[in-house]
This record gives structure tokens, C-alpha cells and sequence, in this order.
């Protein structure tokens, strides 16, 4: 099962025995301080640079959020998501909690976008899925519910198999839902990583569905960060993930991700490894 996402120019297929797609997490204030006032001031220069540095770095997808306190956050997405397409020509992932937001980018979005994201909740479902079927979007479904984020990862499959079935009932495709298992910080709950491990594992052999996930939140807290997650993601790949949202700058991530493609069997004669290899021997 392949989900398929678009720009105006091209198009990445995400699924099993495919390289991990990488979707570039930069594009959003979220604890970076300076790329918020800016966003805030409408100095989108920045957003444009990271687009590019990413895409250049290894990103198939990027990611853009505008989830700035005070500022119109439909009318900054929009304007975010028209110049990240103005620069670049890989599809975007529109990450926003409002629905007009999401709504809106979606508008003026070319192509065929990932929406992030939706939950197990009720009302979510019925406020996003509209969004998602009429603009014929993929949507990433994060395992959480009214209850909020079940302990194991069996009740977490079986929230995900509610947000497949309500998505069904709006007539969006299996292969057009990403399940996200929800990463939590090990340093806060030693038992976070084996979970969400175990959710992939589920999600992949019980429903079929193609999977995502924000690695880094694994290492929060913790020293070391860059070797933990590089590791966590080498882990995800074995447990059957077909897309991360992580910053491919990071060279330590990105050699994990790397990886876990040439171990399971998704990088073919080795290539990927080599060609980055090469590359930063040129570079030394």
C-alpha cells in the first residue's frame, strides 16, 4: 500500500520497502524564537532558506506550521505554504490544530498534501476528515482519544483502527492514512520507546496501514540527544515506519535513517550509504 503526495511538479510515494521519506520538521516556530518573530513580523526569508537547506539535505517532503500566539493563523499558513512552493518543488505536509488553518492551506495548496494531523477524538475526525476527502489529501492519525494517550500499544492500535474506519466512512482510502504511534520522552517514561515500537509493528501488521512519527521527542530531557535518537530511528525502521518528521540536518539522524534503509533491505546495492558517504568525504 503506497500513499502518494504531490506538489505541482513532482510526486513522493511513501510505503513498505521503500526508503524511510523524510519529512523536513523546520518550517515551524515552535522553540525557535527567532524564526517566530520573524514569521510574526511577515519576514518570510527565513522560511524560504529552510525550505531549500532541507530539500537540499535529503527532505522528499517538508512540513509547514505557522501555529504563531496572536497572529492569523490561517492567513500566515497560507502565505507560508505559497512561498515554501515558490522555492521548492517537493510536497508539503500542512501541520496546523486549527481546521480553518488547515482548511485554508489546503485552498491554496497545488497538489496533493499531507494534512497533520487528526486524532481518535470525535469531534476532530468530524471537523478534519470534510478537509481531508474534499481536497483528496493523506492525513497522519495520531493514537489519542478523548481518554488521551493510551499506556499500550494495543489500545493505541485499536484507536487507530477507529480513525481508519471513520476515515472510510468519508470516503478516504486506506493507503491515504499515515498512523503516528506518538512518541513520548523515555526520559519521562522508561517503557515510551517499547511502546511506540510495538504500535508500529501493529499498525504495519494488523491494518495494513503506512506509518510516521516525530523521533526526537524519544531523547527529550536526556544528554546525548543526536546518538538516541539516531539509534530510535535505525529501531523504527525495523519495526516497519515509512516516514519521519525530523530535521534531516542533522547529520547523526539523518546516518540513522540512512541506516536502517540499508539493513532492511531498502536501499538498493547500497547506494544511498555510499552516495552520502562520498559526498561527505568530498566535503572534508
Amino acid at each position: 500500500m503506497e500513499t502518494i503526495l504531490s506538489s505541482a511538479a513532482k510526486t513522493v510515494a511513501i510505503g513498505p520497502g521503500r526508503p524511510v521519506c523524510i519529512i523536513g520538521e523546520r518550517i515551524n516556530p515552535t522553540g525557535r524564537r527567532a524564526l517566530a518573530a520573524e514569521m510574526a513580523s511577515g519576514n518570510l526569508e527565513r522560511v524560504g532558506a529552510d525550505a531549500l537547506a532541507q530539500v537540499a539535505a535529503g527532505a522528499s517532503v517538508l512540513d509547514v506550521n505557522a501555529g504563531i500566539p496572536m497572529v492569523d493563523e490561517p492567513a500566515l499558513l497560507a502565505e507560508v505554504i505559497e512561498i515554501v512552493q515558490s522555492v521548492t518543488e517537493v510536497p508539503l505536509c500542512i501541520d496546523s490544530s486549527v481546521v480553518e488553518a488547515l482548511d485554508r492551506g489546503l485552498e491554496v495548496y497545488q497538489g496533493r498534501a499531507l494534512v497533520n494531523s487528526v486524532t481518535g477524538e470525535s469531534d476532530r475526525m468530524e471537523a478534519v476528515f470534510p478537509l481531508v476527502a474534499r481536497h483528496e489529501a493523506a492525513v497522519i492519525g495520531l493514537v489519542m482519544d478523548e481518554d488521551g494517550i493510551p499506556e499500550s500499544a494495543e489500545k493505541r492500535l485499536a484507536v487507530a483502527r477507529t480513525i481508519l474506519n471513520r476515515a472510510g466512512e468519508h470516503g478516504i482510502p486506506a493507503a491515504d492514512v499515515l498512523i503516528d504511534p506518538l512518541v513520548l520522552p523515555v526520559g519521562a517514561s522508561p517503557e515510551a520507546g517499547r511502546v511506540a515500537l510495538e504500535t508500529l509493528r501493529l499498525v504495519t501488521s494488523e491494518l495494513g496501514l503506512n506509518t510516521v512519527c516525530g523521533a526526537s521527542n524519544v531523547s527529550f530531557g536526556l544528554p546525548g540527544r543526536p546518538a538516541l535518537n539516531s539509534a530510535f530511528l535505525s529501531m523504527t525502521a525495523a519495526s516497519g515506519i515509512t516516514a519521519v518528521i525530523t530535521n534531516p540536518l542533522d547529520e547523526t539522524s539523518r546516518t540513522g535513517i540512512l541506516a536502517g534503509d540499508l539493513l532492511m533491505g531498502h536501499d538498493e546495492h547500497c547506494m544511498n550509504w555510499i552516495a552520502t558517504h562520498r559526498a561527505a568525504a568530498a566535503e572534508a
